[in-house]
């Protein structure tokens, strides 16, 4: 007897919770930074069970610090975070600009579209 994961890779843990929403179909889902400290290999795997799971009637809330699981998974928006607050949303090329830029530039003048200090 052991716990889930036990013992599994952090490719193998991934994967597992990609097979794990594939057989519990819920209507919302959150990936916390799934690409974290996966190979070249593993994010194209874990980005082909995240297409073939989420559809239209399937939501989907992907958190990443980098762009390369986006190479994979197109979304429909993206949102950058700074200091815990939503400072930019845009299309799916805001993400190439991010990982271009950085994120300093979304925290000065015109770029900080919540008003207030960013």
């Amino acid at each position: 007897e052991r716990a889930l994961n036990e013992g599994f890779s952090g490719g193998e843990k991934k994967r597992n919770e990609i097979l794990q929403m594939a057989v519990l179909r819920p209507s919302l889902a959150v990936l916390d930074e799934t690409d974290s400290g996966l190979d070249i290999d593993a994010i194209r795997i874990v980005a082909e069970g995240i297409k073939q799971i989420f559809d239209d009637t399937l939501g989907l809330v992907l958190i990443t610090h980098y762009q390369r699981i986006l190479n994979y998974v197109t979304p429909h928006y993206v949102h950058a975070m700074v200091g815990g607050r939503i400072v930019q949303s845009g299309p799916p090329s805001l993400a190439a600009e991010l990982e271009s830029r950085g994120y300093d530039w979304l925290t000065t003048g015109a770029a900080c579209t919540r008003g207030g200090s960013c």
